[in-house]
């Protein structure tokens, strides 16, 4: 009787601790969630005119850069427009629907330079309102991913010239405003690439070192860096 007694007891105790190690030790041995970024942008975004873009566009340079635990995809879309009445809206784009289904955690939006010239600026009243919707769409997501917005890189002259006094005059003004309305954190690649024409072989488009130099900007905001 002392004997089935003892035994009753070593293997309740048994049981007590299997299901005290098995409700906390599996799940903190569990790796975390890999941090998907989205980047979301024009043809600077997409690597236009980068010999061996799948690999030296920013997006690309960025996934390498963050490393493991991480996942970068490249969104852009080359002539794509923030505004919806511009010449190729982001919004009508099948980069923009995946975007959205890739649930990003992060969120990178580099939209500005395409909206920037006369044909498109000419609706430069909607830009902020559509804007505003387009970080409201990310926001919407189950993920409530971070948003961070870029401010357009410089337009050189050259090759495919680029309306540069809009984008900082106009368009970077704007998102700054945007910026501060929404709370959100911007990353100026305006700055980083100013003064930098030599990066820009037809004077809108960076080349693979100008892409690492955007990589490296983008880098040191959401890693935490700045």
């Amino acid at each position: 009787m002392l004997k089935k007694t003892l035994l009753s007891l070593l293997l309740v105790s048994s049981a007590s601790l299997l299901l005290f190690s098995c409700d906390r030790f599996p799940a903190a041995s569990r790796p975390p969630e890999t941090i998907r970024v989205a980047c979301v942008g024009d043809s600077i975004t997409y690597g236009a005119g980068i010999e061996g873009r799948w690999m030296n566009s920013y997006p690309s340079q960025l996934g390498v850069l963050l490393g493991k635990g991480w996942e970068v995809r490249n969104f852009g879309v080359n002539n794509a427009t923030m505004l919806k009445r511009g010449f190729y809206p982001y919004w009508q784009t099948r980069e923009f629907k995946e975007a959205l289904a890739y649930l990003p955690h992060v969120v990178i939006i580099k939209l500005g330079t395409n909206d920037a010239r006369p044909w498109n600026w000419r609706y430069k009243d909607d830009y902020t309102r559509d804007y505003l919707v387009l970080i409201e769409s990310f926001q919407a997501l189950e993920t409530r991913p971070k948003i961070w917005l870029c401010t357009p890189a410089p337009a050189y002259r050259g090759k495919g010239g680029g309306p540069d006094r809009v984008i900082q005059e106009e368009v970077i003004p704007l998102i700054r405003r945007i910026a501060r309305r929404t709370g959100l954190p911007v990353i100026d690649l305006n700055k980083a690439l100013l003064g930098r024409k030599d990066l820009f072989p037809d004077g809108v488009h960076p080349d693979a070192q100008g892409a690492g130099l955007i990589a490296d900007t983008v880098y040191e905001a959401i890693a935490g860096k700045q």
